[in-house]
């Protein structure tokens, strides 16, 4: 069985050894063959994209692994998103996922009612997520609030003088501190000077006023 052991430590003064030796130690008491060490120095395990993190799913994906092992479960990932998201994909490849700290194997039965509760956690945080995203949109427009981006006015004779002194469109965006779409977009509709009454004036443009 081709193995692939994943390490990982924040900073760049922190020793994986400890990590490798439990792993590499692992592998030999069960006669495993350890295809690639992959250690990511000094990166976040808030970040999903590592550099040998991305390295071994690339492996992973061309079936260069039989089995992925990890130190502990956050050494690989910090999110239940991240983790179910990768258990999905190696459950796909049938690549199994080893964590040596919590001994945890999805090659195994128990292993399989672990990852189905992960799951099912992770489906429970999502809806809880949507549930709060739902009563505070629902609460703001309530009281009043505009959601979605601001509009930003901007006075289309200022654009075309600056135009006239030579610049291109996205200097001259940069100069009104605007997009360039919002630029584009005003010469195309011909963008009123004077805002409506809901917005106010903040330097070179406007923009739609929230209500606190």
């Amino acid at each position: 069985m081709r193995v692939g052991i994943y390490a990982r430590v924040s900073t760049r003064d922190q020793n994986c050894s400890l990590q490798l030796n439990d792993l590499r130690a692992y592998c030999e008491a069960r006669q495993l063959d350890i295809a690639h060490e992959y250690v990511d120095w000094g990166e976040s395990g808030a970040k999903d994209s590592r550099p040998q993190l991305n390295a071994m799913m690339s492996d992973a994906r061309k079936r260069k692994l039989d089995m992925v092992l990890v130190w502990r479960w956050d050494r690989f990932a910090r999110s239940t998103r991240h983790l179910l998201t990768a258990l999905e994909e190696f459950r796909a490849l049938k690549i199994q996922f080893v964590s040596f700290q919590e001994d945890i194997d999805t090659g195994t039965p128990i292993g399989q009612v672990l990852f189905t509760l992960i799951a099912a956690m992770a489906e429970l945080e999502r809806n809880l997520i949507v549930e709060r995203v739902c009563a505070g949109i629902r609460n703001a427009r309530a009281h009043g609030k505009r959601l979605g981006r601001p509009r930003q006015y901007v006075d289309v004779d200022r654009i075309r003088e600056l135009q006239a002194s030579g610049l291109s469109l996205r200097k001259v965006a940069a100069t009104l501190k605007v997009g360039y779409g919002t630029v584009r977009s005003a010469l195309q509709n011909g963008e009123r000077k004077t805002p409506p009454k809901d917005v106010e004036e903040i330097g070179s443009f406007t923009e739609a006023a929230v209500v606190a």
